[in-house]
């Protein structure tokens, strides 16, 4: 007997993701979010209730014609579609493991093509504009040391605002050598080693108050911790006049994750190698980590100027090189 769709949909929203794959929350309430969109455009195209939709009803036919709604009457974009269908590649493969009939469907739907999207727009934060950022943060206030060690913790962890939200006391080791645990995507922990100035303001904050080891690092008022976006709220008050003084384009505001490609970037400018940062910030994928040399014009010139010729003038002094003087060839450079 095929079990009820509800039954289903709690099942996975309630064990297949967060236990056996190891979900995180936030990830959990993506997946809810377009099942439950897709479930609503199959009661629709039934003209019945929730309540009363079969497991026959899924199938490729509707997967492709909810897919087609989602650029044409919600006009979203390529990117979110192609979430959408992960979504549904990941419920109808769990379907077809609790009902094995339903397992030609599930290979139709896996083998539903993805759509080509430009890479997403990597955004980052210059060093000149993150010292500057520092040093215009409040010294005095009530939050002025919790504020101050959220934003270094950013900066020399890369970590998603979701870890730091997670973040208690008895993750950090403020000894020698100082570091945090971060608990990441996929349930996997991983170490970051922390710069001094970071283990100073984070020791000065712990000093204000009394803690325990399970408390958050970061609250709101001593003991509530602070969600994601209340995070968000935290660093974006303090980045708008940055983002006014960079003249970013409107609606570009610097959230928790311009930290994190910022300290990818200026790892690489660094010289750390490219496998450090992808344990370093908890990258599954080399791949996810490589983007960040891509996006790196100064790297590029770098790597230019080894290239050059030497100089064949009878004095020692080297010239300024021809393509530093090539308005279309720096132009070019910047567009990589």
């Amino acid at each position: 007997m095929t079990p009820a769709v509800g039954a289903l949909v709690q099942a996975f929203l309630a064990d297949e993701l967060p236990v056996q794959r190891g979900l995180r929350p936030a990830s959990v309430k993506a997946y809810r979010d377009g099942l439950r969109l897709f479930l609503v455009f199959v009661a629709r195209d039934l003209s019945c209730r929730l309540t009363q939709i079969a497991c026959d009803a899924f199938t490729l036919d509707r997967v492709l014609r909810f897919l087609q709604d989602l650029e044409t009457t919600r006009h979203n974009h390529r990117r979110t579609r192609n979430h959408r269908l992960t979504i549904l590649r990941a419920f109808f493969e769990f379907l077809a493991r609790r009902c094995p009939e339903y397992l030609a469907v599930a290979q139709q739907v896996a083998a539903i093509a993805v759509k080509r999207t430009p890479p997403p727009e990597t955004f980052f934060l210059e060093r000149e504009e993150v010292e500057r950022l520092l040093r215009q943060l409040p010294a005095h206030g009530r939050h002025a040391l919790r504020d101050r060690a959220l934003l270094l913790l950013l900066y020399n962890t890369g970590a998603r605002v979701q870890e730091i939200a997670d973040l208690r006391i008895e993750h950090l080791d403020l000894g020698a050598p100082p570091r945090v645990r971060l608990h990441g995507k996929g349930d996997k922990w991983r170490v970051c080693p922390l710069w001094p100035q970071t283990v100073e303001a984070i020791t000065r904050l712990l000093r204000e108050a009394s803690s325990t080891p399970a408390r958050a690092l970061f609250t709101s008022n001593g003991t509530r911790a602070l969600t994601r976006f209340g995070l968000y709220k935290i660093v974006r008050r303090h980045t708008d006049p940055l983002r006014v003084q960079r003249a970013a384009p409107v609606g570009r505001h610097v959230g928790p994750h311009v930290f994190r490609h910022t300290a990818a970037v200026h790892l690489l400018e660094a010289g750390v190698d490219v496998n450090v940062i992808r344990g370093w910030l908890g990258h599954v994928s080399l791949e996810t980590t490589n983007r960040y040399a891509e996006i790196n014009t100064r790297m590029k010139e770098a790597a230019l100027r080894l290239c050059e010729p030497p100089t064949t003038d009878s004095d020692s002094r080297r010239r300024t090189p021809v393509w530093r003087d090539d308005e279309a060839l720096l132009t070019w450079l910047a567009s990589l």
